[in-house]
C-alpha cells in the first residue's frame, strides 16, 4: 500500500487531484476531478501512518457504510470507493459552499441569524434520522451549505446506522467523537441513540448565541462527565438581549436525560416558529440553581445509566466470533477453521459473523513504513477479508475485526462480553513433536485458546484439522 499524501497533478483510478482541502486527524480531503464526472468531487484519504489512531481505519469502513446506505440532499453522494490493500480512499461529492464553522467567527450572532442558519441544519438532522442514522459528531466544521441554504453533514466515519454492525462500539470501549459536542450518553459508552445529535445541535446552538462553549474543551474522561451534572450557565446570562425563546430551545436541547430532549422536527419548527415556543424554567433562568439542587442533579449522575432506544434494543444479532490468527501461515490449520465457520452458518443463518484477529498495539512514535501504524492495522485487515473469500457469504454477514493488545486471550474474551457473541470459534493449539510420542502443545496459542474456552461467557468450537490415515 503506498503513502496515504498525495500532491496536486497525482491521478490514481482515473481522479486527478486538483488541491488539497484539509489535513484532519483521521483522514486528507483533496479536491479531485475526472473526465465526464456528473458533480464535483472530493477525494477523502484515511491517515494511516505511525501514530495515527486506529480508529481512523474503523471509520474509513463507517464512512463508506453510511455513504452507500444514505440517499438525498443532505450527505454527500458517494461517487467510488478505493482498493483497502492497494490505497484506500473515498470518492464523493464536493460540496462547494461555506461551513457552518465560518459562523463561529462571527459569534455572538442574533436570533435572526441563528434561524437562518440552524433551522436547515436541524432538517439535515432530521432527515438522516428518518433514515435509521444516528451522525453522533454534529460541530460546526461538519456541517456545509449548498448555494441553495440546504444543509449537508459531512464527516459520518463515527455514525451509527440501525440496520448496520457498529464496528467502532464493538472495537472501542472509549468515548467517541469531537469533546465540546459529544452527548452525555457518549460519554458513558452509548452510540445507538439518534437524540445525542440533538444535544450536539443544542451545544452548537450554544456556540452561535454566546461566543463560547457550554461545557468547554475538555481532555479526559472526567472532564467529558461534568456535563452529566453540571448546569452550562444560562445564555441569557452572557447575552440579555436573547429572546427567552431562544434561549428555552438550546437548554431544552442540552437535557442531560435524552428522552427530554426534542426531536429535531421539533427544533426545526420552533426556530421558523418562535411564537410556538412554550418559555418554562428553561427559558427564564438568569443564574444557575442553588448548592442543593446541584448537589441533587450530582447524586443522580453518579448512577445515571442512559437507556438506548427501543428500537436499537432490539436490533443487535446474534454474533458468531471467528478468531484467525493472521500471523501464522498454517494452510491446514485455517482450511479447518473456513470449514467448521461454513457448517455454523448454515445452522445459524440469523447470526453475523465478525471475524478477528489481535495484534500488538502499535506505539505512539516509530517508523512511518510500510508495516507501522495504521498500515500494519490495514494489512491484517485485509488478511482477514482474503480468508473469509472462502466462507463465500453475502457481504452483509461479515464484518472484520483488528484488535489491537497485548494480551490476545482477553482482548477475545473483551469482544465476547461487551457484544452479543453466542459462539465463538478459536484454532486449538497446535501439537508439537510427533503425536504419537506423546501431545505437546505450543505454550502461547495453547494458553489463549484454553483461557477463551474456560471464561468465554458463550459457548466455545476449538477446531482442529483431521489428521492424516
Amino acid at each position: 500500500m503506498t503513502s496515504s499524501k498525495l500532491d496536486p497533478g497525482d491521478e490514481i483510478d482515473g481522479y486527478r487531484v486538483v488541491s488539497l482541502l484539509h489535513n484532519g486527524g483521521m483522514a486528507t480531503l483533496y479536491r479531485v476531478e475526472r473526465a465526464g464526472a456528473e458533480l464535483p468531487l472530493a477525494m477523502k484519504v484515511p491517515r494511516l501512518a505511525q501514530g495515527d489512531d486506529p480508529v481512523s481505519v474503523v471509520s474509513y469502513e463507517v464512512e463508506q457504510m453510511m455513504l452507500g446506505a444514505l440517499q438525498g440532499r443532505h450527505v454527500p453522494r458517494l461517487e467510488a470507493v478505493g482498493d483497502l490493500q492497494r490505497r484506500p480512499y473515498l470518492v464523493m461529492e464536493f460540496i462547494d459552499g461555506e461551513s457552518l464553522a465560518a459562523a463561529v467567527g462571527r459569534a455572538p450572532l442574533d436570533a435572526d441569524e441563528l434561524v437562518r442558519l440552524l433551522a436547515p441544519v436541524a432538517d439535515a438532522i432530521d432527515d438522516v434520522h428518518r433514515q435509521q442514522l444516528a451522525h453522533l459528531d454534529i460541530k460546526p466544521s461538519n456541517v456545509m451549505f449548498r448555494a441553495s441554504g440546504e444543509a449537508v453533514l459531512i464527516d459520518l466515519g463515527l455514525s451509527h446506522h440501525r440496520h448496520f454492525p457498529d464496528l467502532l462500539a464493538e472495537e472501542f470501549r472509549k468515548p467517541i467523537g469531537s469533546a465540546p459536542y459529544i452527548a452525555p450518553e457518549q460519554v458513558l459508552g452509548l452510540r445507538s441513540d439518534p437524540r445525542s445529535d440533538i444535544f450536539a445541535l443544542g451545544v452548537v446552538m450554544y456556540q452561535l448565541a454566546t461566543g463560547v462553549l457550554p461545557f468547554g474543551a475538555p481532555t479526559s474522561v472526567h472532564g467529558l462527565r461534568q456535563r452529566l451534572y453540571r448546569y452550562p450557565r444560562a445564555p441569557r446570562a452572557l447575552r440579555p438581549e436573547l429572546p427567552q425563546w431562544v434561549q428555552e430551545v438550546i437548554l431544552h436541547c442540552l437535557e442531560v436525560d435524552a428522552a427530554r430532549r426534542p426531536t429535531a422536527s421539533e427544533v426545526a419548527a420552533w426556530l421558523r416558529q418562535p411564537a410556538s415556543v412554550v418559555i418554562g424554567v428553561r427559558g427564564r433562568r438568569t443564574r444557575n440553581p442553588g448548592w442543593a439542587v446541584r448537589l441533587r442533579r450530582w447524586l443522580w449522575a453518579a448512577g445515571f445509566e442512559p437507556a438506548a432506544p427501543a428500537t436499537t434494543q432490539a436490533s443487535a444479532l446474534p454474533i458468531v466470533l471467528v478468531a484467525v490468527a493472521t500471523q501464522h501461515r498454517d494452510a491446514s490449520r485455517q482450511a479447518a477453521l473456513q470449514a467448521a465457520v461454513r457448517d455454523l452458518t448454515a445452522m445459524h443463518s440469523e447470526a453475523r459473523i465478525a471475524v478477528a484477529t489481535v495484534i500488538p498495539p502499535q506505539p505512539l512514535l516509530g517508523s512511518s513504513g510500510p508495516e507501522s501504524g495504521g498500515n500494519l492495522h490495514v494489512r491484517h485487515l485485509v488478511e482477514l477479508r482474503a480468508w473469509a473469500e472462502a466462507l463465500q457469504l453475502p457481504e452483509q454477514r461479515l464484518t472484520f475485526h483488528v484488535l489491537e493488545a497485548h494480551d490476545a486471550a482477553q482482548a477475545l474474551l473483551d469482544y465476547a462480553t461487551n457484544n452479543p457473541v453466542r459462539q465463538i470459534v478459536i484454532g486449538a493449539p497446535p501439537i508439537e513433536g510427533n503425536p504419537k510420542l506423546g501431545i505437546s502443545y505450543k505454550p502461547v496459542a495453547a494458553a489463549v485458546a484454553a483461557r477463551v474456552a474456560l471464561q468465554a461467557p458463550c459457548t466455545v468450537m476449538l477446531v482442529r484439522p483431521v489428521a492424516a490415515a
